[in-house]
């Protein structure tokens, strides 16, 4: 024990416990600064040591004070029994002989205080080599969970945040953070990152990556790792990553004290944003903290322009083509989101309704005069009698997924700006490879409207359908409300400039039935049609409106129902712990619906999809948000109304009847 008569005007002083708090024979971990240090009262007398055993790095202070079988004292380590001198901080021999760094403490008053060093300029480290990186190609966003094998990299990111160069959220579920990184791809074409720890981290991940993959949305996945000493024999947590990430990744490599760092991260994010997909980084933990002076790479000369003109022969086949049709159809897909009011003046100039896939609806408002609504299983009967009576497709950014139902039959012009897309699953008859906004500028050149003008037949379909929607609207078994009416009421309650995540389930398909969109960006898990990606999507959605000018304001809601709530319904904490400006809808009818009706379909009985929920609107209010239950139509508009405008997250629980979908 110091007097630090001398060392009190060389050293930075900390308090870090009371005396009362540590009895005679007791140690435990203190911090000073950020030092980590093993705290130590041990026959009359105060020692402070490196709370790091030099083994594998564990916490000292967790451990005890034995009497050895030679009858010393020792300081034994909890988690694999090395052994240390209480005061002295040397071992009893057989390694690291020089024992632990001790620190002078003082004892003033009541109060024990450690003296540290100045501190010294912060050391730069690889971690933070990269986080520039990610800062200079664009990246805005982190969602993650901090942890043992990620704690080097996540300062690092701390840093940069400390900087305002990025935002990090802290969820609750690493598939949380994959979902939310998923969505702001989805809608940005940028790339958020997910963080996680090794191990079980990391695999939690998978599935909203995969999300990410098959929707093509850009995405970065950075997970934690063991030690570089432990890979291979089992050691804790210790999995092959590469292998488990091998084929969610287009881009996957492993970060080695010897790797160009900025590069790896250059590549990272070159992958994400021009192959919209998958790139992951694994970093093991003791190489996170090696200190680099080397410069973060920029995108500056890595990139090209994202424009393909399509070839004039195709240019001219198509007009061809279009000229020849008395009733040409136009399906616009999620593909051509970014160029939609490109896609509608192309349809006004020839005069073509506009159906929309159900990952692309609300491309086109269903109040435009030549909006044919949403094709296939989730659609609406008057997109499905335009693709009956027409005699010629235009697809526009389209993946002609099975759901969609395509009629392969009529003669289809494909344009998408991935040539992999063309004829993916079956011929059609002019493939086009050139982005679509640029297709449909050249290819209207000499056009005329078609022979017949789709404007009259489309506003008489649409009566047809609200006809219909307004006998369902009318249907109640007292079991609930009935979704016709709940999502008629949504429509004209959500703002025109809204984002709407969508989950999956029943839910799903009554919003592409039933809601009638007027402008509004809709998000969902398409090809994955994972359940529970509906609220953390949202919060992907709200960090994109903090994000970028383009999107701010814009109000973020989720739909869902219980079944899909409840995967994550703990990020509703996320959401209030981040003032997170988000209304959730939910539809409670205790059961997995959707599974029900497929039960049934398969005439198999009907088992294991009932649920035993919670009060989910006093849950809201519980984690601090907005939570209100609704039972009876007449007050559906006013809770929706509440709830949109209330800031920050808010949410509406229906109880809806299973049965009327």
């Amino acid at each position: 024990m110091s007097d630090g008569t001398q060392q009190a005007t060389e050293l930075d002083w900390y308090k870090v416990a009371r005396a009362a708090d540590l009895p005679e024979g007791r140690i435990r971990t203190v911090t000073a600064r950020t030092t980590s240090i093993c705290l130590v009262h041990f026959r009359g007398q105060w020692s402070a040591m490196d709370n790091h055993c030099p083994h594998q790095g564990a916490p000292l202070g967790e451990g005890s004070i034995e009497k050895g079988v030679d009858g010393k004292c020792w300081i034994r380590c909890p988690w694999h029994g090395w052994d240390f001198d209480p005061l002295a901080g040397t071992p009893p021999g057989g390694h690291e002989d020089s024992g632990q760094k001790l620190y002078p403490v003082e004892l003033r008053g009541e109060d024990v205080y450690v003296g540290l060093e100045p501190e010294a300029e912060v050391a730069r480290t690889t971690s933070d080599v990269i986080a520039e990186t990610f800062v200079a190609w664009g990246v805005k966003r982190v969602f993650g969970m901090v942890g043992h094998s990620n704690l080097g990299l996540a300062n690092a990111l701390r840093r940069r945040e400390i900087d305002g160069e990025m935002t990090y959220i802290g969820i609750r579920h690493e598939g949380a953070a994959s979902f939310a990184a998923s969505a702001y791809g989805k809608l940005t074409g940028q790339p958020a990152a997910c963080l996680s720890i090794a191990g079980p981290g990391a695999t939690n991940m998978l599935t909203g990556l995969w999300d990410a993959k098959v929707d093509r949305a850009p995405i970065l996945a950075l997970t934690g790792q063991v030690q570089t000493q432990v890979f291979g024999p089992g050691a804790f947590q210790d999995i092959d990553l590469a292998s488990a990430f091998g084929a969610v990744a287009k881009f996957s490599q492993i970060v080695l004290p010897s790797s160009n760092h900025a590069e790896l991260a250059s590549l990272a994010c070159k992958n994400a944003i021009v192959e919209r997909d998958v790139a992951h980084l694994i970093f093991p933990d003791d190489v996170q903290t090696v200190a680099s002076e080397a410069k973060a790479h920029s995108p500056e000369g890595r990139m090209g322009a994202a424009k393909i003109r399509p070839s004039e022969d195709d240019l001219a086949a198509a007009r061809a083509m279009i000229s020849r049709a008395r009733r040409p159809l136009i399906v616009l897909g999620y593909g051509a989101k970014d160029v939609r009011n490109d896609v509608i003046a192309f349809a006004e100039r020839i005069g073509a309704p506009v159906a929309t896939t159900f990952k692309g609806k609300g491309l086109i408002p269903d109040t435009h005069q030549l909006a044919a609504g949403v094709l296939g299983r989730s659609g609406t009967p008057i997109a499905s009698w335009f693709m009956n009576e027409c005699d010629l497709l235009i697809s526009l950014g389209t993946s002609f997924a099975n759901h969609t139902g395509i009629d392969r039959s009529k003669p289809i012009i494909q344009v998408d700006f991935e040539r992999m897309q063309l004829g993916k699953f079956h011929p059609v008859a002019l493939p086009v490879w050139g982005e679509i906004g640029a297709f449909c500028h050249l290819v209207s050149d000499g056009l005329q409207p078609s022979n017949i003008d789709p404007r009259a037949e489309l506003l008489e379909r649409w009566q047809i359908w609200r006809q219909e929607k307004r006998r369902r609207q009318d249907d109640d078994r007292g079991h609930g409300l009935n979704t016709a009416r709940l999502f008629h009421i949504l429509s004209q309650e959500v703002p025109k400039d809204a984002i709407i995540a969508v989950d999956v389930g029943n839910n799903t398909y009554s919003f592409g039935r039933y809601f009638e969109a007027s402008g509004q960006a809709v998000l969902m898990s398409g090809y994955l049609g994972s359940i529970g990606f509906g609220f953390p999507a949202a919060m992907g959605a709200w960090a994109a409106t903090q994000d970028f000018e383009e999107f701010r304001g814009q109000k973020v809601l989720s739909v869902s129902g219980d079944g899909g709530f409840g995967q994550y319904a703990m990020e509703f904490t996320t959401a209030v712990k981040h003032g997170m400006d988000i209304t959730h809808i939910l539809l409670n009818n205790s059961q997995l619906g959707k599974i029900t009706k497929e039960q049934r379909a398969g005439e198999f009985p009907v088992w294991q999809t009932d649920l035993h929920n919670p009060p989910f609107a006093a849950f809201a209010r519980a984690c601090g948000g907005h939570g209100e239950k609704v039972t009876e139509i007449s007050k559906l508009g006013p809770a929706i109304r509440e709830a949109l405008s209330y800031k920050g997250p808010a949410l509406v629980e229906i109880i809806t009847d299973a049965e009327l979908v």
